[in-house]
């Protein structure tokens, strides 16, 4: 029997549905939280893993056993295996969830690799789920699937959600008072950003993501950390990925990559202003946002590299910036949106898409490659999880990924979390190191 849905009523959402199954390991929940009828529509829980692909230290491993080629490759062809092609609006019905961490850029291009890794975990790693709990946010419906059609299966899941009870997820959160080390001090990032200006000025590069990596001791459970930063930063791309020996906590406000019918689309994020301690400041910040040339020639640049990426997957003449320049509003902060779209070229899957384009110019910059070797060579430390990307490939074809910022990876007793911006040859040193502050401020509240 081939895959089955089945609709159900409960009282409890998708956070409150997956605190029931919390403890599983390798439970992942893809959380649209933030409360936007265009970005969050849907919600995902995967539970009752099957298969498990990983890629560590450039070996790749399906259910721990070693095989051997190219790992994008071999992810492409296990999602293949289980295709199904029922014709369904849900973008995701059955298929794999995990993530990609920023270096697996080195499996794609040739890199230096001389930073210094502070805590290792595997590169890639994707969790083929039996069941999806699906949350459409719009209709206010919610559907289990099976991929066995094993109905016991469903009936038991539905027993464990009609027993559940709701749970405050509105919490309010103190000023942290932990030491927070980095792998800058203050002067040390400001010179960092003056030498990448100095790339700049040379012509290696138009713009380059500069970013640093804080950490800190935190022995708190890891579900009660993603519980206060999605009650005080909602995302449109959160998630939580609940892994043997790590966690990943994530209220990202930024797509990557979304692939649904052979369309592909994604939001790169430029420019950022805090928010103020009242709306004369917020309408003031704003402002400054919008009008800023620099913020929105960065945007540009950007979306071109974006362009230029999806001209690799998409048939010539369908690539369209549909969205310029859009203010978004955060907990913390305001940032510029764009939106490019595309339709794929025929034979081209959802897997080769991200490929082809991983990671995000936004997060890199442009030229892309060059940007990467400046990186490895001033940030002095790997960004692992940070700036990758988390998401899914369904079974059909379709994909979802975010670009892994507000993002916290819990290991053992330390918490682990990467902050930066975007390095143009306007930029002003201090200021850069102050808005990697702004954008920090809900990750050390957490935490």
């Amino acid at each position: 029997m081939g895959l089955i849905k089945r609709e159900f009523n409960s009282k409890l959402n998708a956070f409150e549905v997956y605190n029931l199954f919390k403890n599983e390991r390798d439970t992942i929940l893809l959380d649209s939280s933030k409360e936007d009828k265009k970005l969050s529509k849907y919600s995902f829980i995967g539970i009752n893993p099957f298969l498990t692909f990983e890629v560590k230290k450039e070996k790749t491993y399906i259910n721990d056993n070693i095989v051997e080629g190219n790992p994008f490759n071999i992810l492409e062809s296990l999602v293949n295996e289980y295709r199904n092609n029922i014709e369904d609006e849900i973008p995701l019905l059955s298929g794999a969830m995990g993530y990609i961490s920023y270096d697996t850029g080195r499996l794609l291009e040739e890199l230096p690799n001389t930073s210094k890794e502070d805590f290792n975990i595997a590169d890639i790693r994707f969790i083929f789920y039996k069941n999806i709990i699906i949350f459409d946010l719009i209709n206010d419906k919610k559907y289990i699937t099976d991929i066995d059609g094993n109905v016991e299966n469903i009936e038991s899941i539905l027993n464990v959600i009609h027993n559940g009870e709701k749970v405050n997820d509105e919490i309010v959160c103190e000023k942290s008072k932990n030491i927070f080390y980095s792998n800058f001090i203050k002067d040390d990032y400001k010179n960092a950003v003056a030498k990448l200006k100095e790339y700049i000025v040379s012509g290696d590069v138009y713009i380059a993501n500069m970013t640093q990596r804080f950490w800190c001791y935190n022995e708190e459970d890891s579900f009660d950390i993603y519980k206060k930063l999605r009650s005080i930063n909602k995302a449109p791309f959160s998630a939580y990925l609940n892994f043997e020996d790590f966690q990943i906590i994530s209220s990202s406000p930024e797509r990557f990559i979304q692939v649904f019918n052979n369309k592909a689309h994604t939001r790169p994020i430029k420019g950022t202003r805090p928010r103020g301690h009242n709306i004369e400041e917020d309408e003031k910040n704003k402002l400054e946002l919008i009008n800023s040339e620099k913020d929105k020639a960065e945007l540009l640049m950007v979306v071109d590299l974006e362009r230029n990426d999806f001209s690799k997957v998409c048939k010539p003449h369908t690539v369209k910036v549909t969205e310029n320049f859009k203010l978004e509003e955060y907990a913390t902060v305001f940032h510029l949106v764009s939106t490019v779209e595309g339709e794929l070229k025929t034979g081209v899957s959802a897997v080769r898409c991200i490929k082809e384009c991983f990671p995000g110019g936004s997060i890199t910059g442009t030229p892309k490659i060059r940007a990467m070797e400046i990186i490895e060579e001033l940030e002095g430390i790997k960004r692992n999880v940070y700036t990758g990307s988390i998401g899914y490939f369904d079974f059909r074809g379709n994909c979802d990924f975010n670009i892994a910022i507000r993002t916290i990876i819990k290991k053992e007793n330390k918490a682990f979390f990467g902050v930066g911006g975007g390095i143009t040859y306007d930029s002003i040193e201090e200021d850069e190191y102050n808005e990697t502050l702004d954008k920090a401020r809900a990750l050390m509240r957490v935490l």
